[in-house]
């Protein structure tokens, strides 16, 4: 499986479990296992947020593009995110956002 992202700004989270054709994304599962080799699934077939364009089974490899939010600290990586490719079952791993900025609290003297 090639996962690619298209990269947002935006606060929300995406979760995603990978089990062989099952894509379960922030809790909702998706099933393209029954994609045949050359099949394309338009995106205004799919009913969710999620997915930034069609879905492809390109020689046995399903590829899917994902919208992936990117926050406020998010780091090159997550901005410029390289495709995820051979992605294994299991949940997905994503790049990292940079360190969260530590505000401290000034006291009134």
């Amino acid at each position: 499986m090639r996962i690619k992202l298209s990269p947002q700004r935006r606060d929300d989270t995406l979760e995603v479990t990978k089990a062989g054709g099952l894509l379960i994304i922030n809790g909702e599962a998706f099933d393209f296992s029954p994609m045949p080799d050359g099949a394309t699934l338009p995106r205004s077939a799919i009913n969710s947020e999620w997915f930034a364009g069609d879905v492809e089974m390109i020689s046995g490899e399903l590829v899917v593009t994902l919208l992936f939010p990117n926050p406020a600290n998010s780091s090159p990586e997550q901005a410029f995110p390289v495709d995820l490719v051979g992605v294994p079952d299991g949940p997905v791993a994503f790049p990292l956002p940079l360190p969260a900025p530590i505000v401290s609290e000034v006291s009134p003297e």
